[in-house]
C-alpha cells in the first residue's frame, strides 16, 4: 500500500505558497543542511505548491484564518509526508525508492530528521501560542497513527476487514491532519476542527482507493499483483464470486506475462471490481459533503474545490476504462 499524492497543480485562495518558498522553510531548520539530498524533494521553483500540501492553508482560509499563517504547517506537513515516502518504499522494496540511491542508513535517518523537522516548523507559525501547541500535537499525532498503520501494513493482513482497518491507520491520518491543523491554525471551534478532520480522513479513503485502481492497472504488472498486498480492486477480483473467477486466479498467477495481465485487468472490469471501486470512493466523496454541512464554513469553496480536484483525475482514469462509469460518476457528483 502507498502513499498516494495530489500532482494536480491550482491556487486554490488568493494568496498562494511556491516550491521554492516552502524549501526556504523545510532548509531553515538547523542541521537539514546535513543532507544535500534532501533538495531532491523541494525544487525551488516558482510553481505552486502540491495541493496535498496545502491541505493545512486550504481549511485555515476555509474556516475564515489567514492562508499565510499556514506556510510553516504545509512545509512541516511536507516534511512528515516525504519521511513517510522513504519510509515506505523501503518496506515496499520499491524498485525507485530513494533508499536505492543514498543507501538504506542514510535514507533512514533523513527520514527521521524530516519527521522532527516538521515539529520544529509548526513552532514557525505566527497565532497564538496555544493554536501553535494544538497543531504540533496534531501532527506528532498523525506521526504517531501513521507508524502503527505501517507497523499493520507489512503484516499484510489478508481480507476488506483488514483492508479498511490499515487503510484507516496508515492512509488517512495525514489528509485528516492536514485539514485539522489547518483549522486549528484559523481559530477554528472544536466542531470546525473536528469536521475538517473528519473530511480529511474521508479524502484520504478515497485516494487510497484511487491509488489501488492505478496500481492494479498498471502494465507491466505492479508489485501488488506478485507480492499479494491488499489492494481494494484484487481484494474483489479474489473474495467476490462472478462467473470469471476461476480464470482470473489463474490469470492473476501468471501477472508477470502481459498477456495474462491484460486478461486478468479486463476481467477485473468485467466481473465488477472497478465499479465497485468507484461505488466506495464516491460514498467517501458524499460521507464528506454532508459533514461540510454539518458546520457554517466562511469559505466551503475552499474545500469543495480540493474534493473535485481529487476526484477529476479519478473520473478521466475510469472513462479510459469504461467510459459508460465515468458518466454514471460525474452524474452523481
Amino acid at each position: 500500500m502507498t502513499v498516494w499524492v495530489i500532482t494536480a497543480k491550482g491556487n486554490l485562495v488568493n494568496s498562494a505558497i511556491t516550491a521554492a518558498v516552502l524549501r526556504e522553510l523545510v532548509f531553515s531548520v538547523p542541521g537539514t543542511d546535513r543532507w544535500s539530498e534532501m533538495g531532491g524533494f523541494f525544487p525551488d521553483t516558482q510553481d505552486d505548491v502540491r495541493l496535498d500540501w496545502q491541505l493545512p492553508g486550504i481549511a485555515c482560509a476555509a474556516v475564515g484564518g489567514d492562508f499565510a499563517t499556514t506556510f510553516p504547517a504545509m512545509a512541516a506537513l511536507a516534511c512528515v509526508q516525504v519521511s513517510i515516502i522513504l519510509v515506505d518504499d523501503m518496506l515496499d522494496e520499491e524498485p525507485a525508492g530513494a533508499h536505492h540511491r543514498f543507501g538504506v542508513g542514510r535514507t533512514a535517518n533523513m527520514a527521521l530528521a524530516l519527521q522532527a523537522a516538521g515539529s520544529v516548523l509548526i513552532e514557525q507559525c505566527r497565532v497564538d501560542a496555544s493554536y501553535r501547541a494544538a497543531a504540533a500535537h496534531a501532527l506528532n499525532r498523525m506521526a504517531l497513527a501513521t507508524a502503527a498503520g505501517q507497523e499493520l501494513d507489512v503484516r499484510n493482513l489478508s481480507g476488506e476487514d483488514n483492508y479498511w482497518q490499515v487503510v484507516r491507520a496508515k492512509s488517512t491520518p495525514f489528509y485528516g491532519a492536514g485539514l485539522e491543523i489547518g483549522a486549528l491554525l484559523g481559530g477554528a471551534s472544536p466542531q470546525m476542527v473536528r469536521v475538517m478532520y473528519n473530511v480529511g480522513v474521508l479524502f484520504g479513503e478515497a485516494i487510497q482507493i484511487y491509488d489501488d485502481l492505478e496500481d492494479a492497472f498498471q502494465s507491466p504488472a505492479n508489485s501488488d499483483w506478485a507480492q499479494g498486498r491488499n489492494n481494494l480492486a484484487l481484494l474483489y477480483g479474489l473474495r467476490a464470486e462472478y462467473p470469471q473467477k476461476e480464470k482470473f486466479l489463474h490469470y492473476k498467477s501468471q501477472a508477470a506475462d502481459l498477456t495474462a495481465l491484460h486478461k486478468a485487468q479486463q476481467i477485473l472490469i468485467d466481473s465488477g471490481a472497478v465499479s465497485y471501486c468507484a461505488y466506495q470512493l464516491l460514498q467517501r466523496h458524499t460521507a464528506a459533503k454532508q459533514a461540510l454541512d454539518s458546520v457554517a464554513l466562511c469559505r466551503r469553496d475552499r474545500v469543495d474545490h480540493l474534493l473535485k480536484m481529487q476526484l477529476a483525475p479519478f473520473i478521466a482514469f475510469v472513462r479510459e476504462i469504461d467510459e459508460s462509469l465515468a458518466d454514471l460518476i460525474q452524474s452523481e457528483m
